[in-house]
Formats: structure tokens, C-alpha cells, sequence
């Protein structure tokens, strides 16, 4: 089992290079970083100076998407981070909810995520690609064949496929073993149906871990099922609430949602928190005790999850971060 923590842009530099040091030394084995340029500081800067103050851990966005940079630059950026730190990238993609959103946007359509991922990682190895805002063919000079890892985040059918057919790994911003195994099957399925190696698929779980009382948990949390709230009630809104192709229990939980603040998008100050019930928190995230959080992803790894992402927003950071290191981590790797 992978351990990986997930960083805000609100997150001083030197709290950052502290955090990531200290992650690092009790056994994390990723960093990643939202990517919305305009709720939080550009992400990418951050990673650089963190590859810094780190030798093993690997660095990516969690997640950016398609639409908010020229796909040289992107691919640009990707390559280059990966030559300095040694190989140690990778990258998150989604549609591009919040970064879009917030701007009055829409976000990428399902096959332009596909395209860019083939033509991206093709760019970033090296090779000359063509896309349809450049006129020229693009070919970085420089480049050393990097094999970019291309993570994708994905719930509704279309998009798990998708993260199937042409990724290296899915993200889930859920902590539920049974959902992520429902969401799991249906990328690896769709993969294989594609004619893919799926042996090597990652799937990443993203989502809060919190130690103490859990009411006290529950109060710190409670903005994530919000956060992907936002998420479900996309696919719901094309799918249909009685389509079979979500599952219940995400339909039942956004059915009093009354709408989301981008602005304060995975923030526990939003506004819109009224529907988030206490079972709900309990499954989307990983609250109480060491041994709690140890069931938890026991049952994780059982459904598939080959990540545990921590995202690390709640409070309690650093004590987070020691638990795991010292308690936690050493069961699944010691």
C-alpha cells in the first residue's frame, strides 16, 4: 500500500517544506497538490521547491485538467519537473471542476481528457504530436522519454471507462471500500474490454484521515462529502437518480443539496453543508482511533485501493502525519 498527503495552496512555503520533510522521513510515498490557479497559488511552483527538500517522494497535481494550460506548455512542465526531480512526477487529471467553474466555464469534455493524455505523455517522451490548437506538429528537443503516470479522476460510467482505456491510474476522492470497488471494477473493465495490461492499474483513495473523538472528526471533515457532493450531483444531473448507474447511496446523500460556493470549494467555511449527515462523513472519510483508521484501509486495500491520499486540510497536520508514520504505515509496510 502506497501513502500519499494532499496540499492546498494556502499552505505556507515554509510549512510546506517542513510537511513534506517530515512526510517523507515517516514513510509517505507521494505529494500531491490541488490545482486551481485562482482559489489557491499555482501549484507547480510549489511542487518544484518541495522536490527540493525531499529525495524519495513523488510530486503531481491532484488534479489539473485539459483546458487551463497549452498543451506544449503543459507537457513543458510536466517533463521538466520530472528531469529535476529525477523522475519523480507524475500527474492527477480531471475535467477541470473548480479551476473551470470558478471562471464561469465548463469544464473539459471526456474526450478531450482522453486526447490530451496520448498526446501529452507522447509529447513529454519526446515524440512529435499534433493537437488541434497548434497549427505546427510540437516536439520538445529536449526531452529524455519520460513515461509519464497519468492518474484519472472519475465517478460516472463515461469517466471511469475513460480512466480505464488510457490511464495509468484512477483517483477517487472517497474513503467507502465498497464504493471504491464499485468505481474500481469499471475502469479495470473497461481497460481490459480495450485490450489494456490492467496488472499494474493504480487506484487511488483521496480523502480526510482524522484521530480523536468522533464527533470531534465529524466537525472536522464535513466539508469532503460536500466537496464531493458537488461531483456526484454532475453525474446524477446526466445519468438520472433511478438510472442504476450511480449507486444509492450517493443518490440518497446529494438529494437535499441546494448548491455549492466555488469560491470556498473544499473549504470547511462553505456554506452549503446542511445536507451532510454524520453516517456520510463516517463513510467518506477515515476518523477515530490508530486502529480505526488501520480497519479502514485494510478494508481499502481489500477493495483494490493500491493509495491512501490523506487530504491534509483539516488541522492537526503534523500530528496527522506522525500517527501514520509511527502507528499506521509500518502495519501495511513495515
Amino acid at each position: 500500500m502506497e501513502f500519499g498527503i494532499t496540499f492546498k495552496g494556502f499552505v505556507s512555503p515554509d510549512r510546506a517544506r517542513n510537511l513534506v520533510r517530515q512526510a517523507e522521513a515517516a514513510g509517505f510515498d507521494y505529494c500531491w497538490f490541488y490545482d486551481s490557479h485562482i482559489l489557491w497559488r499555482e501549484s507547480f511552483v510549489a511542487m518544484a521547491m518541495c522536490m527540493e527538500h525531499t529525495k524519495t517522494m513523488r510530486f503531481g497535481p491532484c488534479v489539473t485538467n485539459p483546458n487551463i494550460r497549452d498543451w506544449s506548455l503543459a507537457a513543458s512542465l510536466y517533463a521538466s519537473l520530472a528531469h529535476q526531480s529525477n523522475g519523480r512526477f507524475d500527474i492527477g487529471l480531471g475535467r477541470g471542476d473548480s479551476s473551470m467553474r470558478v471562471m464561469g466555464k465548463k469544464p473539459a469534455t471526456l474526450a478531450r481528457l482522453s486526447e490530451f493524455t496520448t498526446k501529452v505523455k507522447a509529447m513529454v517522451r519526446g515524440e512529435e504530436v499534433e493537437y488541434g490548437e497548434c497549427p505546427e506538429p510540437v516536439k520538445l528537443p529536449w526531452a529524455t522519454g519520460y513515461e509519464l503516470p497519468v492518474w484519472i479522476g472519475a465517478y460516472g460510467p463515461k469517466a471511469l471507462a475513460t480512466a480505464g482505456q488510457v490511464g495509468d491510474g484512477l483517483i477517487l476522492q472517497i474513503g467507502d471500500p465498497d464504493l471504491v470497488k464499485w468505481f474500481k471494477d469499471q475502469a479495470i473493465t473497461a481497460g481490459e474490454e480495450a485490450g489494456r495490461d490492467m496488472s499494474n492499474f493504480k487506484v487511488q483513495a483521496a480523502a480526510p484521515a482524522y484521530f480523536g473523538d468522533m464527533d470531534y472528526c465529524i466537525e472536522h471533515t464535513k466539508w469532503f462529502p460536500a466537496m464531493v457532493g458537488n461531483h456526484v450531483a454532475d453525474i446524477v444531473e446526466k445519468y438520472g437518480a433511478d438510472s442504476g448507474l450511480v449507486p444509492k447511496s450517493l443518490t440518497d446523500y446529494i438529494e437535499k443539496r441546494r448548491g455549492y460556493d466555488y469560491s470556498k470549494h473544499g473549504q470547511s467555511d462553505n456554506p452549503f453543508l446542511d445536507f451532510i449527515t454524520e453516517d456520510i462523513v463516517k463513510s467518506f472519510c477515515v476518523l477515530g482511533t490508530v486502529d480505526d483508521h488501520i480497519a479502514r484501509i485494510k478494508d481499502l486495500e481489500a477493495a483494490g485501493t493500491t493509495q491512501f491520499n490523506i487530504y491534509l486540510d483539516s488541522g492537526d497536520e503534523e500530528e496527522i502525519i506522525a500517527k501514520y508514520g509511527r502507528d499506521i504505515i509500518p502495519v501495511f509496510n513495515g
